[in-house]
C-alpha cells in the first residue's frame, strides 16, 4: 500500500479512485458528491454495475464478494453507507481490501463523523493515490453558506448580482438543500441572463421575511441607496410592511443586546440564545454606531411600526424614512 497522504478535495472535487472516502457531517453535500460520481461513471460507461452495502449491518466477506472480478470485467461502483457505525467484520475486510483493491472497481465509503472506524480512516488518509478523501464539512457560518451559494452560480457560469446573491441566501437561510434547489432552478430558468434582485423578487416573492432582513442589513450597514431600492422592490413584490419593520426591530435589538454584553462571541451567543453567526453579525453591525444613534433608530422603528399598523395614511413613506434614519446611523439625511 502507498505510504503517502491521500489527496483531499471538497465535495465538488470528487473523482474516481479505487477507494473514495466521503467524510464529514454535511449530509446534503455528501449525498450530492456521491450522486455526481455515480452519474459521471454511468455516463462514461452505461454498463457500470452499482451495488449498495450497509457497514452497520455487514456480513463477513460481502465487500470482497462484490468487488471480485466478474466474467465480463465491467466497471463497478460499490457505495457503502454508515461507516461511522460499521461492524468489526467490515473494518477487517475494508482494511484487507485497501491493501489490494480491484481494478475497474470504485468503492465509496460514507463516514459522517465520530471515532468509530478510526483505524480505517487513518489508513485511507495514508493510502496515497489508492484513496481519495472528500471533505463535506458542516456549513454553519453565514459566510460559508454564501460561499457555497456563490459556487453554485460560478460553476455554471451564471452571473448574479451581489445583492441578488444575498437576497437568495437570506430567503433560504435555514435549509441548504432548498438553497441549492432554488439556485439550480434560477440557473435553468434565466437562460444565461444576469440574475438581479428583481429576479429574486419575481421567483421567491413569498419569501418576503428574508427580503426584509436583507433591507435591514443594508440600511444598518449604511448603504442607504441599496436599502431603498430593495425596500421598493420588496413592496412591489408583495412584502408586508409590518414584516419590514419587524426585521429592522429584530436586527437593532440584537445589536443592542450584543453591544451590552461582554465575553467571546460564542459565550455571548449562548447567553442571549442566538446562533453564533447571529452574534458575530450583530457585533460587526455595531461599527459606526453609538448609543444615541441606536436609540434614535429604535424610536424611528417604533414610529414606522405605528404607521404601518394604521396610525398614518402614508405607511410607505414611514418605511422609507425609517430606512433613511437607520442608514444614517440614527439621523435624518441633511
Amino acid at each position: 500500500m502507498a505510504s503517502s497522504s491521500a489527496p483531499i478535495v471538497p465535495w465538488h472535487g470528487i473523482r474516481e479512485a479505487p477507494i473514495v472516502l466521503v467524510s464529514g457531517p454535511e449530509g446534503f453535500l455528501a449525498d450530492r458528491a456521491i450522486r455526481i460520481l455515480s452519474d459521471r461513471m454511468k455516463s462514461a460507461e452505461s454498463g457500470v454495475e452499482v451495488s449498495e452495502l450497509d457497514a452497520s449491518a455487514y456480513s463477513p466477506g460481502e465487500l470482497i464478494q462484490r468487488a471480485s472480478p466478474s466474467l465480463f470485467g465491467e466497471p463497478r461502483l460499490i457505495r457503502v453507507s454508515a461507516v461511522e457505525k460499521c461492524s468489526d467484520p467490515f473494518l477487517e475486510d475494508a482494511l484487507n481490501y485497501l491493501e489490494n483493491p480491484e481494478s475497474e472497481v470504485v468503492v465509496v465509503l460514507r463516514h459522517s463523523g465520530g471515532n468509530r472506524g478510526k483505524k480505517l480512516l487513518d489508513a485511507l488518509k495514508a493510502a496515497g493515490n489508492t484513496a481519495l478523501v472528500v471533505e463535506c464539512k458542516e456549513i454553519k457560518k453565514d459566510a460559508d453558506r454564501m460561499s457555497f451559494l456563490s459556487g453554485e452560480f460560478q460553476r455554471s457560469g451564471q452571473k448574479i448580482d451581489p445583492a441578488a446573491l444575498r437576497a437568495l441566501g437570506d430567503a433560504f437561510s435555514s435549509d441548504l438543500a432548498e438553497l441549492a434547489s432554488a439556485a439550480q432552478q434560477l440557473i435553468a430558468d434565466v437562460e444565461g441572463q444576469p440574475i438581479t434582485v428583481e429576479t429574486i423578487g419575481r421567483y421567491y416573492g413569498s419569501r418576503v421575511e428574508a427580503t426584509t432582513f436583507q433591507i435591514a442589513d443594508k440600511a444598518i450597514a449604511g448603504h442607504y441607496a441599496q436599502a431603498l431600492v430593495l425596500l421598493r422592490s420588496a413592496l412591489n413584490s408583495g412584502a408586508e410592511p409590518v414584516l419590514v419593520v419587524a426585521a429592522f426591530a429584530t436586527k437593532l435589538r440584537q445589536m443592542a443586546l450584543v453591544g451590552g454584553a461582554k465575553g467571546s462571541t460564542d459565550a455571548i451567543a449562548a447567553e442571549l440564545g442566538m446562533a453564533p453567526w447571529q452574534a458575530r453579525a450583530a457585533r460587526g453591525s455595531l461599527q459606526g454606531w453609538d448609543e444615541a444613534g441606536l436609540g434614535a433608530a429604535f424610536m424611528e422603528v417604533a414610529t414606522a411600526d405605528a404607521a404601518v399598523k394604521g396610525a398614518s395614511s402614508h405607511p410607505h413613506y414611514a418605511l422609507e424614512h425609517m430606512v433613511e434614519v437607520v442608514a444614517h446611523r440614527g439621523k435624518s439625511a441633511a
